[in-house]
């Protein structure tokens, strides 16, 4: 018996629908699943059988390929300064203990001989869209305690993830962000789940709407420090309806943290821009004893005229809605709260503009 040709049509499907087309056979209709996804390239690293020993190198080859790239990192720690420019990469710890680290501050001098400044410190830049990142530890091991003394930095701002504002739809899933003075740089829309972010000065900061679920957000210990620091510095712009939004967190400390000694955030009117009016809100947190009674506080900035002034917490938009703990506002408190109503507005799909991973 002769076989008939099989005609099958271009299909135009995006790679995880589960659409079907119909081709002809000899007159007979058939139905005839639609192409596969395609894989994704895997590449992994610090395995022998690969030969690639650094995640700069994997992120050098994953540029090369066309298509979707997922990095595989096996455990231990790598000591490299990464910017993430590829597309749609996904950086995955193939199990516990896989440790990105490198200590630049904004006052160390960078190797093009200029100090690298807070936008440039990142342990890890990602400077690309639809990136993931899951179960790694990321983390700018400046000694920011030492420094307390010495000052001898020039500046002890140590970022550790940086996303900017090249990037888009960052999705940060079960990782570690470690440091001591602007942790988390975020300048685009991104998503953290279950994570655990770690620092003490305005450590979660930027403009971007990012929200962030069911995370711990922890206050670190310095010693002879007279307050333990500020979680959120939203700089986001008044036009701007979504900032800084914490869902379900844990609002914590390191042992030796005092109580009533950290403030929830400050507003920051970056480089002196009127056009900006940071928003951060807390929805259904736990705090703990270490949060101030007043919640929040003013920070300075100079204007375009070259004035310095302050931006006070009440003309910001900064907000809690049913937080719980030691640390939530007690009766008669001045902090802002929402009510039912307008929390209803801080959907997922409001806050992150639609995107969901």
């Amino acid at each position: 018996m002769s076989t008939l040709p099989v005609h099958i049509p271009r299909l135009s499907c995006s790679r995880r629908q589960a659409a079907a087309t119909i081709a002809t056979v000899g007159g007979i209709l058939t139905t005839i699943p639609a192409l596969a996804a395609r894989a994704a390239t895997t590449l992994r690293v610090g395995r022998n059988d690969t030969g690639i020993t650094t995640i700069s190198e994997a992120l050098r080859q994953a540029a090369t390929i066309a298509g979707p790239v997922e990095i595989v990192i096996a455990p231990g720690t790598y000591r490299e300064k990464l910017t993430v420019s590829v597309p749609d990469v996904v950086l995955t710890a193939a199990g516990p203990g896989v440790v990105i680290v490198y200590g630049a501050a904004a006052g160390h001098i960078a190797p093009d001989g200029k100090p690298w400044g807070t936008g440039r410190t990142g342990t890890m830049i990602v400077e690309a869209a639809g990136v993931t990142l899951r179960g790694l530890t990321i983390r700018n091991d400046f000694d920011f305690i030492a420094d307390t003394v010495s000052h001898a930095s020039g500046g002890a701002q140590a970022v550790a993830l940086s996303l900017a504002r090249s990037a888009d739809r960052v999705f940060v899933d079960r990782c570690v962000i470690e440091g001591y003075q602007d942790t988390l740089y975020v300048n685009a829309r991104s998503l953290f789940r279950r994570c655990r972010i770690v620092g003490g000065v305005d450590f979660i900061f930027g403009g971007a709407p990012a929200l962030f679920q069911n995370c711990a957000i922890v206050t670190r210990f310095v010693p002879n420090a007279l307050q333990s620091g500020y979680i959120a510095a939203p700089s986001t712009l008044a036009d701007q309806r979504f900032g800084l939004v914490f869902d379900r967190c844990h609002v914590t400390r390191e042992a030796g943290v005092p109580d009533r000694s950290a403030w929830l955030g400050r507003p920051w009117r970056a480089g002196g821009n009127m056009a900006i009016l940071g928003t951060a809100v807390f929805l259904r947190c736990r705090l703990d004893a270490h949060i101030k009674t007043d919640g929040w506080t003013a920070m300075g900035f100079t204007d375009p005229a070259g004035v310095r002034r302050m931006l006070e917490p009440q003309q910001a938009r900064l907000f809690e809605w049913r937080s719980t703990g030691p640390g939530a506002a007690p009766a008669g408190a001045s902090r802002r709260r929402l009510t039912d109503a307008e929390a209803a507005a801080f959907t997922p799909t409001a806050i992150l503009q639609g995107w969901a991973p």
